[in-house]
């Protein structure tokens, strides 16, 4: 794997040990970001209409969980994801949307690194299992992710010293 461009990151696989936390930061979607959500990626009524919104178990509009995914994962790139060596994901264990999300609530996510270790089929990288919540503006969680990154390590490991 390339290292090419390696010297602009401030976060690598060593960087990230399990128990840290991470606060990053807030984002406060209004009806119209709700509603444009949903119209392109989950039109179902009580995320586009204030009338079914109030006859649904929600009782008034609420966000999409994907956009809330898709909130968290914005806060995710912006406050961190920018500064580490990051490689993506190969996918989430749990997904769960607690409460729903209601017009201007502030949400603020925490991130907590569950464990890690090196990759076993790539010395250059390692994997990260997280722990990603988001609270709204009273405290209430309103979304709980857990799920693995996988980020280049600053010092890969020799082909004789891998751990399988």
């Amino acid at each position: 794997m390339s290292t090419e461009g390696a010297s602009s990151f401030r976060y690598y696989w060593e960087d990230m040990q399990p128990g840290s936390e991470r606060d990053l930061g807030t984002i406060t979607a209004s009806r119209e970001e709700i509603i444009a959500f949903a119209t392109q990626f989950d039109p179902q009524p009580f995320h586009l209409n204030d009338e079914a919104a109030k006859a649904s178990v929600f009782g008034s509009l609420c966000a999409s969980g994907w956009h809330t995914c898709a909130m968290a994962m914005r806060l995710m790139v912006t406050n961190f994801l920018h500064e580490a060596a990051s490689l993506g994901s190969p996918g989430l264990e749990n997904v769960q949307w607690k409460k729903p999300v209601l017009p201007n609530d502030t949400l603020r996510l925490k991130h907590t690194i569950l464990e890690s270790r090196p990759m076993r089929s790539k010395p250059d990288v390692g994997l990260v299992r997280t722990q990603w919540e988001m609270h709204n503006q009273h405290g209430d969680c309103v979304l709980h992710m857990e799920g693995w990154g996988m980020f280049r390590r600053r010092h890969p490991a020799t082909e004789s010293a891998k751990t399988d």
